[in-house]
């Protein structure tokens, strides 16, 4: 299982960068959630094929291609041909 602190941890890690986390006093809500994928192996005999930290990576991975990307086309249209080192 994984928390909500390991998932912050994890993708803090991804992008290279140190965080704070503070917890703030609130309504507790649900406890906790597990996934049990064992059925959804037997019934369609489907199981991932990376880890959750290997497809967190990816994922940052292309939503930062995608920005750079984006933020280029911007920078260029506003004022000419610009270099960007993000």
């Amino acid at each position: 299982m994984v928390t909500i602190n390991d998932l912050a941890d994890m993708i803090a890690g991804i992008a290279n960068v140190r965080i704070v986390k503070k917890h703030v006093p609130g309504p507790q809500g649900v406890r906790g959630r597990n996934s049990d994928n064992t059925r959804l192996s037997r019934v369609l005999g489907w199981e991932p094929e990376i880890s959750l930290e290997s497809g967190l990576a990816r994922t940052y991975s292309w939503i930062e291609d995608q920005v750079r990307a984006n933020l280029h086309k911007v920078l260029e249209v506003d004022a000419g041909p610009v270099e960007t080192s993000i």
